[in-house]
């Protein structure tokens, strides 16, 4: 009966243990200003770049999610961008809405789970691999909202420490 007692406590200390370990990463700080502007993230799946700050301007391009632009300035919730890092670069206008300027970025070093809300017990909407860097949109205590490729999720501030 002993024994078996023991056995059950070596159990539970170990899968105790095993549970508490925490995920490590990084939380990169923002950019910063560079030559030219700041850098921005585009967060929808494709973005149109227009000539002018108004959907009747004629198209530039277009880029994808995850794409690096500089933002040199602002208005009426246009946001002009160079597409290279230099003013030699093709530029345009783009919606603000869909990029976000100087984000601070997440880099997983292990698995990370991402919840659909900032809690341990939500359902969990995606498993990061290791060396995943992404665009941090909002900290909110212990939690971080993180882009997802045109979706978001929460993942647990304790995982970038």
């Amino acid at each position: 009966m002993k024994k078996h007692v023991w056995l059950t406590i070596v159990l539970a200390l170990i899968l105790t243990i095993g549970s508490a370990a925490t995920v490590q990463a990084a939380v990169l700080p923002p950019h910063g200003e560079g030559q030219i502007g700041r850098q921005a993230v585009v967060l929808c799946e494709e973005l149109t770049v227009r000539q002018g700050s108004t959907t009747a301007a004629p198209v530039v391009t277009k880029v994808g999610y995850g794409s690096l632009i500089i933002v040199d300035r602002q208005a009426d919730g246009w946001a002009h961008c160079y597409l290279g890092d230099s003013e030699d670069s093709a530029s345009g206008w783009v919606n603000a809405d869909y990029i976000v300027i100087d984000p601070a970025w997440y880099r997983t070093d292990a698995k990370t789970p991402v919840y659909a809300w900032n809690a341990t017990s939500a359902l969990k909407v995606a498993l990061l691999d290791k060396g995943e860097t992404l665009p941090i949109l909002k900290q909110d205590g212990d939690w971080l909202l993180i882009s997802l490729r045109g979706a978001v999720g929460w993942i647990h501030k304790s995982a970038a420490d």
